[in-house]
């Protein structure tokens, strides 16, 4: 397979759709390229060429008269077309590959669907001036631009081959940044789903408003927003640290705001500060967002979820 692309200056669209095609394709010859003839040969040719039409290979955004969009509105670029048409199958291949897990195809389209709202279309949107970056002021776009050559290593190199060659190792070290981050991007989806099941016949303690994990490694936050909305503290065990944690539970995934805080009076402390307050000996310490806490054993942090609730109760009574 012969993947083209456009030389000169590369955009994290671009990098992103040859990124998807080169994990498919591992094997493929890539080549930078604004040669017509050599573009004409390509079987996939992305960002250039003026032409979208996938059963041709062809996933160009810059012609006349293109309206690619999503239903949601967010318009296509490279990034875009390419995964609308291989994001799946991308996500599948790297779900058994790097998480040992074979999805449904409707799972990774789901999943594909998902990595496309939280990060492929802010590439788009950054690339037909939408949108500044992607997103935040130096969101993924900024970062995948700011591997160009700037006008010093210009100058050093010159503006032949040589600075061709520079940027075009440039773009093969953004491609393995991209597939890393795809990578990651599918494990964790990955592990939200596995984890679902076991929050959900997790142990629920003190008449349903603490629920305890017995890996705190798993996701929760979610499921428990979604689905258990009389929890108001999660226990879990930090089987590296060998301690207890107390979490609280965030009201939405945009918000610090929690259904419930932990003690102001514990806001802070550590280890025998904690301790004399909450009456806990190996009582670790609390964050001073009081979002979090520690102490070494399951009683103890037993004994202090149920101050928290019983400080959520009086509150409750004002």
């Amino acid at each position: 397979m012969l993947i083209v692309t456009h030389s000169g200056k590369f955009h994290a669209d671009d990098a992103w759709a040859v990124a998807v095609l080169m994990l498919l394709y591992p094997e493929a010859e890539l080549v930078r390229t604004r040669d017509p003839a050599i573009i004409a040969k390509g079987d996939v040719v992305i960002d250039v060429g003026g032409e979208w039409n996938p059963a041709a290979g062809r996933f160009d955004h810059h012609q006349k008269g293109f309206d690619g969009a999503r239903v949601s509105g967010v318009p296509y670029a490279s990034a875009g077309l390419v995964w609308r048409e291989y994001g799946a199958r991308c996500v599948a291949l790297l779900a058994e590959r790097h998480a040992g897990h074979k999805l449904s195809d409707d799972a990774a389209q789901q999943m594909a669907y998902a990595i496309d709202a939280d990060v492929v279309q802010y590439l788009d949107l950054s690339d037909v001036g939408a949108a500044r970056n992607a997103p935040g002021s130096y969101g993924l776009s900024a970062i995948v631009s700011g591997f160009n050559p700037n006008w010093m290593d210009e100058q050093r190199l010159g503006y032949g081959a040589p600075a061709e060659a520079y940027r075009d190792a440039q773009f093969r070290r953004v491609l393995e940044l991209l597939s890393d981050l795809m990578i990651n991007a599918v494990k964790y989806r990955v592990g939200a789903l596995l984890a679902v099941e076991q929050v959900r016949h997790a142990e629920l303690l003190e008449g349903g408003r603490v629920l305890y994990l017995k890996n705190g490694a798993l996701p929760w936050t979610a499921i428990v927003r979604k689905e258990m909305p009389n929890v108001l503290f999660v226990i879990s065990y930090n089987v590296g640290e060998q301690r207890h944690m107390i979490h609280t539970v965030p009201v939405s995934a945009e918000s610090f705001d929690a259904r419930a805080d932990l003690p102001a009076a514990w806001a802070g402390l550590r280890d025998a500060d904690l301790a004399a307050v909450t009456g806990v000996p190996d009582a670790g310490f609390c964050h001073n967002g009081r979002f979090i806490a520690a102490a070494k054993s399951f009683d103890s942090i037993l004994e202090m979820a149920r101050q928290a609730l019983r400080e959520v109760d009086a509150g409750s009574l004002l």
